[in-house]
């Protein structure tokens, strides 16, 4: 099979494209340093631009949003150090698609010439394919670029992350963005038909999409103006953008943490706009209210007991209106929340209580807080010498609870903060009264 690869010239590089391609085709980086926005792993000290020095190529997983290289990245990295470049999708390929993959590799291999298999969309292959990497990885017939959209730590097999490393690509900022539309016009010859404000616009909508915001512009180029577009005019022209959101993936998981996270921190206006990133992406509004109600019990508590009942009633308020009109319901919970004082001491005394629950088994309450409902049950001593509160001076009788075999603990520590600093006084003026008893 060598043979067959001896006289073969050396690969030249590709083609410029077509002048009718997509203007993104056209605008796609030729070399390494015309990659925008990621210049953390392309530079000379980011991990691709090292390797790219060192003429060596490790196996790695390329984890970034749509449209911000990873296919273009890819490319420049196999004719930067003279591979073989093979690109496969895994959501069109299958076991065989990867067999005749391999064995071509191999075969390459003989004459010294190493492939870099590029696969998109890697988390589509299941457990079992993602396995059949690895041989191929370990002996060097390939050397593996997957790209993902997803959490890798989540998505792909931990034998395989152990033979990759994970280069994390950034969503493209503004000024990325702006060099990219800055190209577009230099190829084009001339500028968008776009106001200032408008071109912002543009690359604010385009969520860090490079792919994105060339489809835009290449739709105004190919419209006929006659005065540039302002931002309500843009919005006019171009269809509006779907955030991205994956309500089954990590992007959901991410948001519904900051949501928790800045609750908990009392920033009302950070809360509110992942709580509007959510809905407006799509989330079922009643996730997020489920969310909010279990914060409100953790993270709240009896700090302030009405949050509790502030969301239940968002609740029940979103039930009878529904959307849009209930989800300023929503709103006003997640406001009440972010603004009121927090306590997760509930929250720890339910940890500390159920693991003592725990440890101790089936250990009898003291026979004298039984009830007695039998003769035979007031016979052997259930109830006797029980004291009724209520009769009690003061309404506490302070007795003593807890089964023999155990000591009484400590659960509940209410905090100085909100309603919670009364239930501590209250505690600590039962304390005193049990102390007195005692002495």
């Amino acid at each position: 099979m060598a043979d067959l690869f001896q006289d073969e010239p050396p690969p030249s590089p590709p083609a410029p494209p077509a002048d009718n391609a997509p203007l993104a085709d056209r605008l796609r980086p030729r070399r390494l340093e015309d990659v925008v926005g990621q210049e953390h792993l392309t530079g000379s000290d980011g991990a691709i631009g090292r390797m790219v020095a060192a003429g060596k190529l490790a196996s790695m997983i390329l984890w970034g949003p749509p449209g911000t290289g990873k296919t273009t990245i890819a490319r420049l990295l196999a004719d930067a150090v003279g591979m073989r470049f093979v690109a496969i999708s895994a959501v069109f390929s299958g076991v065989a698609d990867l067999k005749k993959v391999f064995a071509e590799a191999r075969d390459h291999r003989r004459i010294d010439k190493q492939t870099l298999l590029f696969v998109d969309e890697i988390h589509r292959f299941n457990r079992a394919q993602q396995d059949g990497f690895l041989p191929y990885v370990e002996d060097g017939t390939v050397v593996l670029v997957g790209a993902t959209t997803e959490n890798p730590s989540f998505e792909l097999n931990a034998a395989l992350l152990s033979r990759a490393q994970v280069l994390i690509l950034n969503r493209l900022d503004a000024a990325a963005l702006g060099k990219l539309l800055d190209r577009a016009e230099a190829l084009m010859d001339r500028p968008l038909p776009l106001t200032v404000q408008a071109r912002n616009a543009l690359i604010a909508t385009a969520d860090g999409d490079g792919r994105f915001i060339l489809n835009q512009a290449e739709t105004l180029f190919s419209v006929d103006l006659d005065a540039p577009l302002d931002p309500a005019g843009l919005a006019a022209l171009l269809h509006r953008r779907v955030a991205v959101y994956d309500k089954d993936r990590e992007g959901h998981y991410n948001l519904i943490s900051a949501l928790h996270k800045s609750l908990r921190g009392s920033d009302p206006q950070a809360a509110l706009y992942y709580l509007a990133r959510m809905l407006v992406a799509g989330e079922e509004p009643l996730y997020v209210l489920r969310r909010i109600v279990r914060f409100a019990s953790e993270d709240i508590g009896l700090a302030d007991p009405n949050a509790l009942v502030q969301c239940l009633a968002a609740k029940e308020a979103y039930d009878f209106l529904g959307s849009p009109e209930g989800e300023l319901a929503i709103v006003q919970a997640c406001l009440y929340c972010a603004t009121a004082p927090k306590s997760n001491a509930a929250y720890r005394a339910q940890k500390d209580a159920w693991r003592a629950a725990e440890e101790t088994g089936s250990l009898m309450p003291p026979k004298t807080i039984l009830n007695a409902p039998t003769r035979l049950m007031k016979q052997i001593g259930y109830g006797k010498g029980y004291r009724y509160d209520h009769d009690v001076e003061g309404a506490f009788s302070g007795e003593d609870y807890w089964p023999e075999e155990m000591k009484a603990r400590t659960f509940y520590a209410p905090t100085d903060r909100g309603f919670e600093r009364k239930i501590a006084e209250r505690i600590a003026y039962w304390e005193s009264l049990k102390r007195e008893k005692e002495a």
